[in-house]
């Protein structure tokens, strides 16, 4: 399905007046709101392919209906999310659940809907169809070389689909690890694992970036051999310049400091990018914002600070990509969510007074930080958000347009109620 430049645009004219006056208000308000206009503009989050069907658990799942059969649809899906925000112009294939069959007709099709790829992801946690040996007891620390061998093997298989499609990076993550003491030898697990990324760093091309993934735990839950920030630090910087550590919001254990972490990382020039999403418990990849909004925000916070302390362009030199799971929603409208909370907390990060700051907390006053931070958290950035994304020519309301043209309607008339979307 596709909506109109010329239909966003009604619907635009119709909030152009309310709009207007929020906007002049809260510009009003910040000294220099055209740079702030310019870089939300620029920023760009990745959509992975995974995600435009309905999600579920191990005890069930219930489709949304109309959901894409194929890459081709979700790439659909995915310039239809585009159309409406403007700041979701990058896609992330996941091999092999959404394998290009005809590389030149994928690329034609994202260059139609202005989109582009993103990092590509590999998968050695499941056994696929036909595969020779098993994953069950780990791919990458696996006590036999052959299964090591064989998720080696599917990584470079992973690097080749994205040459071909103009990826410049690739992610991987490892649910290897243990269920039981005794299990496996924790070093030998490890240097498995590193023998085996080495091959594979060896086989990225000179100007490609490799992502390494960690987890506390899941599916493994006594130990994981990729489990915290630490160990995917020490594989990053084993493995050389080109290799750095991938954040994910919900693979962390309850309660970690993911802004220190990401400060950190950031420092030591590790931090490759980051999978958004928000959690109550563990990896529960709900909507992004939806349950620790503030915890957002102060992760984007130390992100520009770091970032401008190193001179990065926002936009470019990191990966930023939603990695959540749509059990109950519409899996677009819960897209759309994300999107405008990431895009809320940047801008929020963005208005923070870091001189005002930096005096605060060189004089240890406590309590003036802490006011600098939570002003700006506090500020209503909605019309600023909508204001970028207008300027881009997407809707002022995303998710009013999807509603008024009934999308997931014409979509389940389009593609049937039944049928579920590859790799969920």
């Amino acid at each position: 399905m596709h909506i109109e430049k010329n239909k966003i645009a009604q619907y635009n004219s119709a909030l152009s007046k309310q709009h207007q006056q929020r906007f002049k208000f809260l510009s009003g308000e910040i000294d220099n709101v055209e740079a702030v206009l310019q870089k939300l503009r620029r920023f760009q989050i990745a959509i992975p392919s995974w995600a435009l069907g309905s999600g579920g658990t191990r005890f069930g799942r219930f489709s949304i209906g109309g959901e894409p059969r194929n890459l081709e649809e979700k790439i659909q899906d995915l310039g239809l999310l585009h159309a409406l925000s403007k700041n979701s112009g990058a896609i992330s294939l996941h091999i092999p659940w959404d394998i290009p069959e005809n590389t030149k007709h994928i690329k034609k099709l994202t260059a139609e809907l202005d989109l582009k790829f993103d990092a590509m992801n590999s998968n050695t946690f499941q056994d696929q169809p036909n595969q020779k040996l098993s994953y069950k007891f780990g791919s990458m620390q696996h006590v036999n070389k052959a299964v090591r061998k064989q998720a080696v093997e599917h990584n470079k298989d992973v690097i080749k689909y994205g040459i071909e499609l103009g990826s410049k990076s690739l992610t991987v993550w490892l649910s290897d690890g243990s269920c039981f003491p005794g299990q496996l030898n924790f070093r030998n697990a490890f240097q498995n694992t590193l023998e085996s990324l080495r091959e594979v760093y060896a086989a990225l091309p000179k100007d490609w970036k490799l992502f390494v993934e960690y987890k506390a735990f899941e599916p493994n839950f006594y130990s994981t051999t990729v489990g915290d920030w630490g160990q995917s630090l020490l594989y990053a910087n084993k493995l050389g310049e080109k290799a750095y550590t991938l954040v994910d919001l919900g693979h962390h254990l309850p309660n970690a400091n993911i802004e220190q972490i990401v400060s950190l990382l950031l420092m030591e020039g590790k931090l490759g990018g980051f999978h958004f999403n928000d959690s109550k418990y563990g990896d529960d990849d709900l909507t992004v914002g939806s349950i620790k909004p503030y915890q957002l925000f102060l992760i984007f916070n130390e992100l520009v600070e770091g970032m401008d302390a190193k001179k990065m362009d926002h936009a470019k030199e990191l990966a930023w990509m939603i990695d959540a799971s749509h059990n109950v929603k519409d899996p677009l409208e819960d897209l759309l969510q994300s999107i405008e909370a990431i895009m809320i907390a940047y801008a929020q990060a963005l208005l923070v007074d870091r001189r005002k700051l930096t005096e605060a907390q060189n004089n240890n006053d406590v309590v003036l930080a802490q006011e600098i931070l939570q002003s700006s958290f506090r500020t209503d950035v909605r019309a600023l958000v909508a204001e970028a994304r207008l300027k881009n020519g997407g809707a002022l309301d995303p998710i009013n347009v999807f509603r008024k043209e009934k999308v997931r309607k014409n979509l389940i008339k389009q593609r049937g109620f039944k049928n579920v979307a590859t790799g969920l």
